[in-house]
């Protein structure tokens, strides 16, 4: 997976689904790629297809700037349907590739047909890489063997302070394999940003919650995050993040407050 400009990405789950909010998410996302927030991911499944089209407006003439990412559903991750899918998602956010193609998460199409498929859009020019969603380490382990497996360029899966069970095993197995791990809803679930600690720490610091819980998964060079923001001050925020250092003071204190798993734990999801 290319870097590309920062290790922070703009989300876009729920967004264009609301024509009162179109202008101001639109406009989000524009400003995101000014202060170099120039990853943004997408899936078809986001407001079946809304997403798309509102990054795709958003995108219009600065293609060039974007390393742009979606999904495809399990449900139409099979050789025909992948290309079918692929197509739909260009239409709708008017390019003609993506950057990177994700598998949104494992369905009951075999990983071999679903690796083919990858591989017959790379070689129509329609995707420069892909990779996966919510896979375990043991799903990866599966992926690899299969031919031309070992070419996934990254696995997106839930990671945050609340949710340290990919450091067991799955953070090492991509690390091992030279394959960085991607981070969606850095944040959480909500009641994260409501932990005193938390709270005492980026006042102490003058951030907000939310760009402590951002920072510190970004603390990790091999660790890339996407985070939503559906407004300009909300995206200024995000960027402020990527800013942050922690001493090994607070980070100790992050520890005692969310310990990661003392063993392997099944891989969470949203």
């Amino acid at each position: 997976m290319e870097t590309t400009r920062s290790g922070l990405g703009q989300g876009t789950w729920y967004l264009g689904e609301h024509p009162s909010r179109h202008d101001s998410e639109r406009d989000a996302l524009r400003t995101g790629i000014d202060v170099g927030l120039t990853t943004i991911d997408t899936a078809e499944m986001y407001g079946d297809g809304a997403s798309e089209l509102l990054v795709g407006e958003a995108i219009a003439g600065r293609r060039d700037d974007v390393y742009l990412i979606s999904k495809v559903l399990p449900t139409n991750a099979d050789r025909r349907r992948m290309g079918e899918s692929c197509r739909a998602s260009l239409r709708r956010l008017g390019t003609d590739h993506l950057d990177l193609y994700l598998l949104h998460w494992r369905g009951r199409h075999p990983l071999r047909e679903t690796v083919e498929g990858f591989e017959d859009l790379l070689r129509e020019g329609l995707i420069r890489s892909w990779g996966v969603s919510n896979f375990d380490t043991e799903d990866m382990d599966e992926l690899v063997a299969v031919p031309g497996g070992d070419q996934v360029a990254t696995d997106q899966v839930l990671y945050n302070l609340e949710t340290r069970g990919p450091e067991i095993d799955l953070l090492p197995w991509c690390r091992e394999a030279g394959i960085p791990l991607m981070s969606y809803s850095p944040i959480g679930h909500g009641s994260l940003l409501r932990t005193p600690f938390l709270a005492s720490l980026a006042e102490a610091k003058d951030l907000t919650s939310a760009q402590i819980a951002i920072a510190w998964v970004l603390r990790h060079p091999d660790v890339f995050a996407v985070a939503k923001a559906s407004t300009r001050e909300h995206v200024l925020e995000n960027r402020a993040a990527m800013d942050v250092t922690f001493t090994p003071l607070e980070l100790a204190g992050l520890d005692r407050l969310f310990p990661r798993p003392p063993r392997k734990v099944p891989l969470e999801v949203l």
